[in-house]
């Protein structure tokens, strides 16, 4: 485990917080890294896990219309850890780092888009702190955790089993999930990560040779997922959603076994006059299957939402 990592910006600060590289500040000691790519209104990425490696949700098609800011969440990659690490990575914290990166920036708003875990996050921090906001994509996201939340992966999972029953590759991908409960080092996270992969895609088998590469370079540090009271977050939106008033875009892939289109259909009846876009040929990874779908998507509801106050690199 690496230890906690303290404010080392140095120079990089002199760049300009919108340049594109890699850039890195300090907050109440705790290093906070992300990466610029891009040109346009500025979207800042919260990825998933929580845990895993940022650069797994690269958009190069957004990147070409939009100043794509990827995070890397406190805890994960070469961003600092708290010093409870592995445990006290709350949604509140998370969005206390958001926001510390969005004045960071210095543009009057800015679009969130979370991804998996990182969508219970962009969730939060829209109905928290929505001052800084033009927008929020809410991507494989859902208004719950919990019970209810696995006994509905758990039912797609099987789903996903009976359709490729006899394939070589399902032991494993089961054997995978069967081991998520017994997670406790970073080694073990990204052997579960890359082990359940082929479930997280349509069609992960007939495009192998073209994501397999995906798959094996997955890397992730592990969270717990618990507090510093090591109590679990459990997390349930729907009331509060209700209430939501920055604009939001949900997307969600029909084949998707841990978020899938009934927690995107849930979302979008919630939140008032939110959009959903159903990805007919996508699992979790929409961004990967139908990136230029994907990457149309999010820049028509940036451009309708951007106003005059988002900002632009």
């Amino acid at each position: 485990m690496r230890t906690t990592a303290y404010l080392t910006d140095g120079p990089r600060s002199s760049t300009g917080p919108l340049l594109q590289g890699t850039h890195s500040f300090g907050v109440g000691g705790i290093l906070q890294r992300y990466h610029v790519h891009g040109t346009g209104p500025v979207c800042l990425v919260h990825s998933g896990g929580p845990g895993i490696f940022w650069d797994y949700l690269r958009m190069p098609a957004l990147e070409e219309h939009l100043t794509m800011v990827y995070l890397e969440p406190i805890g994960t990659g070469e961003s600092g850890r708290l010093p409870s690490h592995p445990h006290g990575y709350t949604r509140e914290r998370y969005s206390r780092f958001v926001e510390q990166v969005i004045n960071r920036l210095g543009v009057p708003k800015v679009h969130l888009l979370g991804h998996s875990h990182g969508a219970f996050v962009a969730a939060h921090h829209a109905l928290t702190r929505p001052g800084r906001l033009a927008g929020v994509i809410l991507y494989e996201g859902a208004p719950v955790t919990g019970a209810e939340h696995g006994t509905e992966a758990a039912r797609r999972v099987e789903e996903f089993a009976a359709r490729h029953a006899g394939h070589p590759g399902l032991p494993d991908v089961l054997a995978a999930f069967s081991a998520m409960s017994s997670i406790s080092d970073d080694e073990s996270t990204v052997m579960v990560a890359r082990g359940v992969l082929p479930s997280y895609f349509a069609d992960y088998w007939g495009q192998e040779g073209r994501l397999a590469p995906f798959r094996d370079a997955v890397r992730a540090t592990y969270i717990s997922g618990l507090d510093e009271c090591l109590s679990p977050e459990t997390i349930d939106d729907r009331a509060a959603l209700r209430e939501l008033a920055v604009p939001a875009l949900v997307v969600v892939g029909r084949h998707d076994v841990i978020c899938g289109p009934r927690w995107g259909e849930e979302l979008h009846k919630l939140i008032p006059g939110s959009r959903l876009r159903v990805l007919e040929n996508s699992g979790h990874m929409g961004h990967i299957e139908e990136p230029e779908l994907f990457a149309g998507t999010v820049r028509d509801f940036v451009s309708e939402t951007a106003g005059p106050g988002a900002g632009a690199a």
